[in-house]
Formats: structure tokens, C-alpha cells, sequence
């Protein structure tokens, strides 16, 4: 589609120096305007509005001036067969057999590449996503933000960017205190009683804390009893959180989710890291001291508020630790840009802190910043806002809704577009039939499977060459241009940070397979005809397949 665009600049751009040379346009007219994909039937396939966008230079009637273009149009092999001029001064191109050609050319050499793109030149992104607090279980917010994250991480890969995933574990700070106290809370009830000591407040309240506790006390029984509190606790977070880190691994790795790196807040920590970069921002005068705490004074880069970077209690902020976090991402590991993926609840922390990264003394200002900030999601059955699981009666976690309606649901559903709120229908997500959108594109490939299988049965294989000229129809060359799109889509994607972009394009490319399909016959045709219509279904495998892969979906043979 790219190239069809270019070459349709390049014929115009020819066209007008002929036209000039003729003495029929202006000698000082530059070529302007732009070339899109035609709407509407009748009207080619590329519309260019060049004469529209020159008239006023040109002082000519820009229908005049694309009556002119038109005729000075060489298109003898080119990717056109034809162009004509319409309404106000559009200039309509047709593509020929030898750009359909090309298409299913390009897809049977490059294989399971095809759509791969070198946009990113190589440059070092890390796509940071998830990093829940591992204070208990995956939830539904972390499952949406866990697959966009994820497929986009995908996008950005084959657009040619080298990509990195990366999980940041909070392990450190008020919420792993409070997390401790939890626990020791529940340990000190199952042995003196629910009166005994009276929960903290803004503890942890889930049945995950009350397991864990068992678990503690089935280990090593009243060992901690007598023990020094603050020792107590940091020996129950000691036992707790590798529990917890694990679990979320396993239930991201079903999610098919994995990480190139799970990077510990406490490496940062420990390195001294946290306390060289408060040191970086003290020595430049961006700090100062107000009651007993360390503040950044962030509105002087533009932020509506200055931020708490260590309480008087000693500890670090989240706010501190993540500045040195990113610190490391650009300076020490050395990332060209960092795309963190955050929830709706982060949109004003996100502006605040990506004004704080501005801060010369960061040494960061040749570096890239950027944040999807995923809306909220409100699971639905039978009209109804779910939140507790069926199974378990608790709150519904992301493993809960694996057991309930599987991976390949889950991860489609939720790859929805990142900036709007997502109702995310349970009954439909479980349905077999075409209002299931990743029911009707998985069948799409199914059904292409159960093609080449039964024609392979009579001996009939997928075929090494084609006749593009007998693919004619209105549905074949649909179909074909909606393969030739992929590689657009995946630019447009990771341009845009929506992966949500592949979904939709599948389910438009499964629509028009579908169509061709009820259209036009395979088996019982002429023998080129026939292997031309199949080599064209065996293109379309290929492209669902990757789309699917892309965002974390199988492609099944059967259904």
C-alpha cells in the first residue's frame, strides 16, 4: 500500500514536468497535496488531490489543472491501469494485476516476515508494564494493562525497534511495611485470637494475607511469637514476598506474558543508587526540606504540584525511587526510550513526572518518555458489573477469569483500544459464533485449515506460483488489498502505541476471507484458477496467524 502511495506521487510529479515542459502549467508550480487510500465504490483505489492543493498557486481551475495531470499520466508499468479525474479535481487511481501480484508475491517470499518493518532503525526501547504490587494477586486492571503492554512490545519488535520488557517489583517502602504488619496481624490471630491485636489501618485485608499466614504458622509454627517485632516482620516478608512474586510469574507466564527483566526496587535501594540521584537533584537546587521531609520543587519544571521524595520517616516515595528507576533506564542501561504503561489512576502522576525527567540535571534531555495510559475496565454478565469470582466468591483476580474463559478471550478482549473505558462482556467472550470477534477470526484460520487439509486428501497441495490477472472479482481483490495493508498496520500501531490496531485488522481481514469465501469457489474450478484461489487463502493463513501471534493469541487448526 506504501509503495502504491509512492509511486502515485511519483507519476504526479512526472506528469507535472511534463505539463510544465508542454507550457500548460505554470513553470514555478510546485508539486503539493496528498495521496489516500479512495472511499466509496467507483472510485479507484488511491485518491490524490493534488490539483485541488495547487489551483490557487497554479491560478487554474483545479479541475482544469487535474484534467491536465491526468493526461500527462505514463502508467505502463507501473502499479496502475488506470486513472480518471472526479468530482472537484480528485485524480483516481486503479491498481493493475501487477500490483495484486505483488502483494501475494511479497507475502510468499517473506513468509511468517511479511509485515515486518524497519521504522525503529534498531533503536533501544523498554517497554516497562504490569509492575503490580506483589502484596497480592494479579488483578483485572493489571490484566489489561499486562496485554497491551505486551502486544505492544510486539508491535514495536516488528516495526524494528529492539525492545525490551521489563517488570518493576516494588519491594521496598510503606507498602511493604504495611504488608508485613498484615501478616504479622493475621500469624498473631490464629494463635492468640481475633481480639488479641487490632488490624492496622490500610492493612491488607484479603484471604491471599490470611493464606499466607497459615502457610508462615504450617511452616514454623509460634517460632516468631516472642520475636522482636520489627524482626518479626521483616522475617514474614522475607517468607511472604518471594510467594507472592512467584505466583504473579506464573499466572503473567499462562497469560503468556514474559519479561526480559523483573527489576527489584530494592536493587536500587541497596546500589545507593536512590540516594546518588537525590543527591544529583539536591546539588543542582531542585530540593528542599519542609517537616521533617525531602521535597522536589517540581513545579519549577512545569508540574501543578512539587512531590514528597523522602518521608520523615526515612523512607524513599514511590516518586523518589521511580525518578532513580528511570535515571538507570536511560543512563546506566542505556535506552534510547522508555514507554511505561500505567492505569487510568496515573494520568496526573504521569504528566507530573514526565515534567520532573525534564530536569537538565538528569542528563536525560536526549531521551524519549512516553506513557499508554490504559482506561478502567468493568467486567459484565448478563448485564450485570461482575467483581467476585464464580468459583471462589472472592474478588475477582486475573487468574480467576483464565479459569473462566480462557487466554486467547482474555488477551483479544482486552487489547481493546487503551485510551477508552472497556466493558468487557463475559457471556459474549465465551460464545462460538460469528459475534464473538476472536471466535470469528480464530475460525477464519480454522476454516482455512480445513480447506488445505481436504484438498490435500485428493492430492491438491498449496501451489509455488499463481495468475494474479485470474483473481478478478470484487471479493478477491478486496481480500488482497486488506493483506497488502499489515504492514501499514503494524506502522500505524506502534506510532500510535495501539495495539488494538492488529485486533481490528483481523477482524476486517476475517471478514473479507469469509465473503470470498461465500463468493468464490475453490474446489470443482479450472485447474489455475484453482491454484490461484488457493495460493491466495494460503497468503491469508500466513497474515492471520501473525496478526494473532502479535498479540499473544493462538491460531487454531481445528474448531
Amino acid at each position: 500500500m506504501e509503495l502504491a502511495r509512492i509511486e502515485c506521487e511519483t507519476l504526479l510529479s512526472a506528469a507535472l514536468t511534463a505539463a510544465i515542459s508542454d507550457g500548460l502549467i505554470p513553470r514555478d508550480c510546485g508539486l503539493s497535496g496528498s495521496v489516500s487510500p479512495s472511499k466509496g465504490e467507483g472510485n479507484g483505489d488511491f485518491a490524490a488531490n493534488h490539483a485541488m492543493a495547487m489551483a490557487k498557486a497554479a491560478k487554474m481551475n483545479p479541475k482544469t489543472l487535474a484534467e491536465i495531470l491526468c493526461s500527462k499520466l505514463e502508467l505502463e508499468n507501473s502499479f496502475f491501469i488506470a486513472a480518471a479525474v472526479a468530482g472537484p479535481g480528485f485524480i483516481n487511481f486503479s491498481l493493475s494485476d501487477n500490483w495484486y501480484s505483488g502483494v501475494l508475491a511479497a507475502i510468499q517470499s517473506s513468509g511468517s516476515e511479511y509485515g515486518q518493518i524497519n521504522a525503529g532503525n534498531g533503536e533501544k526501547v523498554m517497554v516497562e508494564f504490569v509492575s503490580a504490587n506483589p502484596t497480592g494477586p494479579m488483578t483485572i486492571g493489571n490484566a489489561r494493562g499486562g496485554v497491551l503492554g505486551d502486544s505492544l512490545a510486539s508491535v514495536l519488535t516488528w516495526s524494528g525497534y529492539s525492545v525490551h520488557r521489563e517488570f518493576y517489583v516494588n519491594d521496598e517502602g510503606n507498602q511493604i511495611d504495611l504488608f508485613g504488619r498484615s501478616i504479622e496481624t493475621r500469624y498473631l490471630h490464629l494463635i492468640q485470637g481475633e481480639d488479641s491485636i487490632e488490624f492496622p489501618e490500610n492493612g491488607y485485608k484479603g484471604e491471599d494475607i490470611r493464606d499466607l499466614a497459615h502457610q508462615l504458622y504450617n511452616r514454623d509454627g509460634e517460632v516468631y511469637l516472642d520475636m522482636e517485632p520489627d524482626l518479626r516482620r521483616e522475617k514474614m516478608v522475607e517468607f511472604a514476598l518471594p510467594i507472592n512474586i512467584e505466583l504473579m510469574r506464573r499466572h503473567l507466564e499462562r497469560y503468556r506474558i514474559s519479561f526480559d527483566r523483573w527489576f527489584h526496587e530494592s536493587e536500587l535501594i541497596k546500589s545507593g543508587y536512590v540516594d546518588e540521584t537525590m543527591d544529583v537533584l539536591t546539588a543542582a537546587g531542585y530540593t528542599y526540606e519542609k517537616d521533617g521531609a525531602l521535597w522536589l520543587a517540581n513545579t519549577q519544571f512545569g508540574a501543578d504540584k512539587d512531590e514528597v521524595l523522602r518521608r520523615s520517616n526515612g523512607f524513599y516515595t514511590y516518586y523518589a525511587s521511580d525518578i532513580a528507576y528511570h535515571r538507570d533506564k536511560f543512563l546506566r542501561r542505556g535506552f534510547d526510550r522508555v514507554i511505561d504503561v500505567w492505569g487510568a489512576d496515573h494520568h496526573g502522576h504521569s504528566l507530573r513526572f514526565k515534567a520532573t525527567m525534564t530536569a537538565e540535571a538528569l542528563g536525560m534531555s536526549d531521551k524519549q518518555l512516553d506513557f499508554l495510559i490504559t482506561q478502567m475496565v468493568r467486567l459484565v454478565r448478563e448485564g450485570e458489573t461482575v467483581k467476585v469470582s464464580k468459583r471462589t466468591g472472592r474478588a475477582l483476580t486475573l487468574n480467576d477469569l483464565l479459569d473462566e474463559i480462557g487466554v486467547d478471550a482474555c488477551r483479544f478482549f482486552f487489547c481493546a483500544k487503551p485510551d477508552t473505558h472497556l466493558e468487557f462482556d463475559l457471556d459474549l467472550a465465551i460464545r462460538q459464533d460469528s459475534e464473538n470477534p476472536v471466535y470469528y477470526v480464530q475460525y477464519a484460520h480454522a476454516r482455512i485449515c480445513s480447506i488445505l487439509r481436504n484438498l490435500e486428501a485428493e492430492g491438491i497441495t498449496l501451489p509455488d506460483n499463481f495468475n494474479a490477472a485470474l483473481l478478478s472479482t470484487d471479493k478477491e481483490r478486496e481480500l488482497i488489498s486488506q493483506l497488502a495493508q499489515f504492514p501499514e498496520e503494524i506502522r500505524l500501531a506502534a506510532r500510535e502505541y495501539d495495539p488494538s490496531r492488529i485486533c481490528r485488522y483481523l477482524i476486517e481481514l476475517a471478514g473479507h476471507f469469509h465473503r470470498f469465501y461465500t463468493a468464490c469457489r475453490i474446489k470443482g474450478e479450472e485447474d489455475s484458477l484453482l491454484k490461484s484461489r488457493l495460493f491466495l487463502v494460503g497468503c491469508v493463513q500466513t497474515v492471520i496467524k501473525s496478526a494473532l501471534g502479535i498479540i499473544g493469541v493462538t491460531a487454531p487448526e481445528r474448531m
